[in-house]
């Protein structure tokens, strides 16, 4: 499972941008799947059929991830960007950016002292390496992602874009594990997530499921200081009661937990006071579905260090194939 989460973190895909991780996820599983297709939008669409007894689910987990567009270049080349997504630039200086292309650019602020005072975007350029505005130019518009290296601390990893290429893992290997289902299974990779919901709301009004649920990560609340909530790495996989954009369906969110007791999964239970996934977009879809998150705890979440557990994608993964092989009954 390393392998392909250093896999998955290390591809270019912006929000907007995602033809590259799609191309990457799209040969992890067209063999895995009876019927798959691109959206008008860009989501990956993967269907494995059921036996015809179950309902129609959708499991979402979004490619895209955070990043910058370039906005402006001056007369010596320097590049100038807005954000794509909740970017801090706190956590920018010194950083490295990549372009659709490969070319690498490094982020820095104009002056020290006072970006520290007020670190601002608008303080900070992106070096390429250019001379002049005419060798950059072309750059006006393009999306960045961020570069850092894979990491393997043990029970740990760290990476870029565990927000969500993490979520995507589980769905993978949730297809790879998947034995008999009831159930109609659309594998929904979708894009535009981090700049509101965009790809699971056409994706939910395309496929029209019965019941979503969405993977994706949540706050990992057990760092020095952190915020006073539940969830923690190495804990189980979370179960999503609430979050800043919606509340769980509650007999979904039961049936998670019977099932991860059932089949002494570890589980925690999320309540989380702001930001939102997938499963927002999907619960609004035509006349409302059902819907519910599992989440994985992550740390430093839309920085370019993400750290998960092991243990919770793994766990993550026993608890959908525990729950799409059985009845959903909501």
């Amino acid at each position: 499972m390393k392998e392909l989460i250093e896999q998955l973190t290390e591809v270019y895909g912006p929000s907007g941008r995602e033809e590259q991780i799609r191309e990457v996820i799209r040969a992890e599983v067209e063999s895995l799947a009876d019927e798959i297709r691109v959206d008008a939008l860009g989501n990956l669409i993967a269907l494995k059929k059921g036996t015809g007894q179950g309902k129609k689910v959708m499991l979402a987990a979004h490619m895209d991830e955070i990043g910058l567009i370039i906005s402006h270049v001056d007369e010596k080349g320097f590049l100038r960007a807005q954000r794509i997504g909740g970017v801090d630039p706190i956590t920018l200086t010194g950083g490295r950016v990549q372009f659709a292309d490969g070319t690498i650019g490094v982020i820095a602020p104009e002056k020290r002292p006072e970006f520290r005072k007020d670190p601002d975007l608008s303080k900070l350029y992106i070096d390429v390496g250019a001379t002049s505005r005419a060798e950059a130019a072309d750059r006006l518009g393009q999306a960045v992602g961020f570069v850092r290296p894979f990491t393997d601390l043990g029970n740990r990893v760290v990476a870029k874009a565990m927000d969500d290429r993490i979520g995507c893992v589980v769905l993978i290997e949730t297809m790879r594990r998947l034995g008999n289902s009831p159930h109609d299974l659309y594998f929904v990779f979708t894009v535009q997530e981090e700049v509101g919901l965009r790809g699971a709301q056409t994706g939910a009004y395309g496929v029209d499921p019965d019941v979503g649920i969405a993977v994706d990560v949540t706050v990992a609340a057990d760092t020095p200081e952190a915020y006073k909530m539940a969830m923690k790495l190495g804990h189980g996989p979370c179960i999503k009661v609430k979050d800043g954009r919606m509340l769980s369906h509650p007999g979904l969110k039961d049936l998670l937990i019977e099932t991860a007791e059932a089949n002494e999964i570890p589980y925690q239970l999320e309540v989380l006071a702001w930001g939102s996934t997938d499963a927002a977009a999907i619960q609004l879809s035509r006349g409302g579905v059902p819907a519910g998150c599992v989440s994985i705890a992550c740390r430093y979440i839309h920085t370019p260090s993400e750290m998960v557990d092991i243990d919770d994608v793994e766990n993550a993964v026993k608890l959908l194939l525990a729950v799409l092989e059985g009845p959903i009954e909501i």
